[in-house]
C-alpha cells in the first residue's frame, strides 16, 4: 500500500511532479508544544504520506539520544514542512506515534533502520505503513549504494549541503545552516518517494520493496538479547568452552551497556574480550595482566562482572554449552561453482535492474557452492530473479556463455 486514498482527502498521486518553495532558515518552523505537534500531525493525517527523519547522537550511549525530529507532507503552504524540537521541555511525542499508527497515511523515511529503532524503544511504535527509499531505490535500479544525497540530485534536482551533517544536534539554539540541512532531508525526500512509488508501480516490484520491509516492520530488529551477543564476535572455529566463555561475557557487557546506557566499546571492546577468553581470569591479580581491558575494566563493577562472567563460563556443563556457529570449512566450498555464481549473480542483476547484495551477498553464494539448497536467495522474487537458475547451474543444468559484454544462460 503506497499511495492509499481516504474520501474528501487532499491527496495527490505519484504523478503529481509540482516542487514546494525552499522556505529560507528565517521562515521554517520550529515545533516545541505537544499542541502544535498534534496540530500538524492531523493535518499530515488528511495526506497520503509523510516523509520523516531524525537527528540523534549516540557517540555517549547505548541507546540513541533523539535531538531532532524533521516531518513533511506534501502540502501547497510552508507549514508542510517542520521541525520539532524533542528536547523542549514539556513536548510530549504521543501525536507523532499516533500518526505512525494511521494506516492511511504511509510513513516514509530513507534508511530506516536507525530511525526506526529510535521510535521503538522510546514509543514502542513501528510506523505503519511504511516504505523506505533506500530500499525502493536498489529495487529500482539505483545501485548498491543508493545514498539520499545521490537521490536527491538524480531525481529531485537538488544539491544537499552537507556540511551540517556531523554536527552537535543537542546544543541550542540550532543554527540556520543545521535547520536548512535538517529540513532537505524530508522536502527534498518527498520528490524522491512519488518518483520511486511511481516507477515500482510500472514495473510491477512494490512486492518486492513490502518484502524487504518486513525486516524493518519486526520488532526483534531493535532488541539486542543480551545472551545473544555473542554471536556478532568474529571467532575462527572456537571450542564449545570457549564459546561458552564468550557468550557469559558478551551477556554481561551487553547487559551492563544497557543498564548504564553508555556504550559497549566504553564497558570493553572485542577484542579485550577475546583476549579475556583466552586468559580465562580468575582473580582481580589475573585480570591486571590483560593488555587490551581499559582502566575502568580493571576495578569495580566492571571488573567484578568479568571474573563472575569467567566463573560461570568455566563451571557451564558440557550439555550446557552453546554450540559451535555453522563454519564452512575453505574445502567443502566449491571455489569453481562460487565464482560462476558470481558472473550468474551479476548478470541477473544486470538484468533485472537490481541490486546485487539485494539479491544473495557473497556468503549466500559461498552457501550454495558448499551445497546448501535454502536461504533468503531462495525465496520470494529473489527465486525468480536468481535462485531458480542458481539452482539449475548447481545441477549442471545450464552453462553460462559469453558474447561481447553480455553473459547469457545456455541451457543444456
Amino acid at each position: 500500500m503506497i499511495f492509499p486514498r481516504r474520501p474528501g482527502s487532499t491527496r495527490r498521486g505519484p504523478h503529481d511532479t509540482r516542487k514546494a518553495p525552499i522556505i529560507p532558515p528565517s521562515e521554517i518552523i520550529t515545533l516545541t508544544t505537544t499542541e502544535a505537534l498534534a496540530a500538524f500531525c492531523a493535518e499530515a493525517a488528511k495526506t497520503a504520506y509523510v516523509t520523516v527523519d531524525t537527528e540523534f547522537l549516540r557517540e555517549r550511549t547505548y541507546y540513541s539520544k533523539l535531538c531532532l525530529l524533521q516531518l513533511a507532507y506534501r502540502g501547497d503552504g510552508r507549514t508542510d514542512a517542520v521541525l520539532v524540537d524533542p528536547l523542549a521541555d514539556g513536548l510530549d511525542l504521543a501525536p507523532l506515534y499516533a500518526l505512525f499508527r494511521d494506516p492511511d497515511t504511509v510513513k516514509v523515511f530513507h534508511a530506516a533502520r536507525q530511525d526506526l529503532e529510535i521510535f521503538a524503544i522510546e514509543g514502542d511504535t513501528i510506523p505503519t505503513p511504511l516504505f523506505d527509499t533506500q530500499v525502493a531505490a536498489m529495487v529500482a535500479g539505483f545501485g548498491e549504494q543508493a545514498g539520499y544525497e545521490t537521490l536527491a540530485r538524480r531525481i529531485a534536482k537538488a544539491q544537499i549541503d552537507k556540511s551540517s551533517r556531523f554536527t552537535d544536534w543537542s546544543r541550542r539554539p540550532l543554527s540556520d545552516a543545521q535547520k536548512a540541512y535538517a529540513l532537505d532531508d524530508v522536502t527534498h525526500l518527498r520528490d524522491v518517494y512519488e518518483y520511486l512509488a511511481a516507477e515500482l508501480d510500472r514495473s510491477g516490484r512494490t512486492a518486492w520493496v513490502e518484502e524487504e520491509l518486513d525486516v524493518l516492520r519486526d520488532p526483534d530488529t531493535y532488541r539486542t538479547h543480551p545472551r545473544e551477543a555473542w554471536r556478532r564476535l568474529k571467532m575462527r572455529n572456537p571450542s564449545p568452552r570457549y564459546i561458552g566463555i564468550a557468550r557469559e561475557l558478551a551477556a554481561f557487557r551487553e547487559d551492563y551497556a544497557q543498564r548504564n546506557d553508555v556504550p559497549r566499546t566504553r564497558v570493553f571492546k572485542d577484542d579485550a574480550l577475546l583476549e579475556l577468553v583466552a586468559m580465562k581470569p580468575r582473580t582481580a591479580d589475573d585480570l591486571s595482566k590483560a593488555r587490551l581491558l581499559l582502566r575502568e575494566g580493571r576495578k569495580g563493577p566492571i571488573a567484578d562482572g568479568i571474573l563472575a562472567a569467567v566463573d560461570r563460563g568455566l563451571s557451564l556443563d558440557k550439555a550446557d554449552l552453546p554450540a559451535p556457529p555453522d563454519q564452512r570449512a575453505r574445502d567443502q566450498i566449491n571455489g569453481a561453482l562460487a565464482d560462476l555464481l558470481r558472473v550468474l549473480l551479476k548478470a541477473k542483476a544486470e538484468q533485472a535492474g537490481v541490486a546485487s547484495k539485494l539479491i544473495a551477498s557473497a556468503s549466500d553464494l559461498d552457501d550454495i557452492a558448499s551445497g546448501k539448497r535454502d536461504g533468503d536467495w531462495s525465496h520470494g522474487w529473489r527465486r525468480e530473479v536468481f535462485g531458480e537458475d542458481a539452482l539449475r547451474l548447481c545441477e549442471g543444468r545450464i552453462a553460462l556463455a559469453c558474447k561481447g559484454r553480455d553473459v547469457r544462460i545456455v541451457g543444456l
